[in-house]
């Protein structure tokens, strides 16, 4: 990958990065956009088969190089994070929705076999009866 600065103000940056595509820039850009100090951001291309791009950041206020910095660091924490969840290392933080809701599921179908099982169960003449309880 290289980074050529095209233009840089105190309140703009424009970079154009050969040899990445959109799996490297859209996290950075979505990251960038969560950023309350981020104006705009967006990456573009002037033709699908170019291997060049251009990232462009315009802030509201700080420096446009920290701003991406920052941004380049909390790609690379979340990439950590799934790394450890798609591992099987988990840490207190990790805990999926998914399993989450499998729990809840597992107790609520638990609950509702109880509370349907109400009558009780006796042997006679080699027959089951239920005896509802009243």
């Amino acid at each position: 990958m290289e980074l050529k600065k095209i233009r840089k103000t105190s309140k703009e940056l424009e970079l154009e990065v050969t040899g990445e595509n959109e799996t490297m820039l859209n996290p950075i850009t979505e990251i960038l956009l969560r950023d309350k100090d981020v104006d705009y951001a967006s990456y573009l291309t002037d033709h699908p088969e170019s291997n060049k791009r251009r990232l462009y950041l315009r802030v509201k206020k700080g420096e446009p190089i920290d701003i991406l910095k920052k941004a380049v660091k909390q790609v690379e924490s979340e990439l950590k994070d799934f790394e450890k969840n798609f591992s099987g290392k988990k840490t207190s933080k990790s805990k999926t929705k998914t399993e989450s809701k499998q729990k809840t599921k597992k107790t609520e179908s638990e609950s509702a076999s109880k509370s349907k099982d109400t009558g009780k169960k006796t042997k006679s003449k080699g027959k089951t009866k239920t005896k509802s309880k009243k």
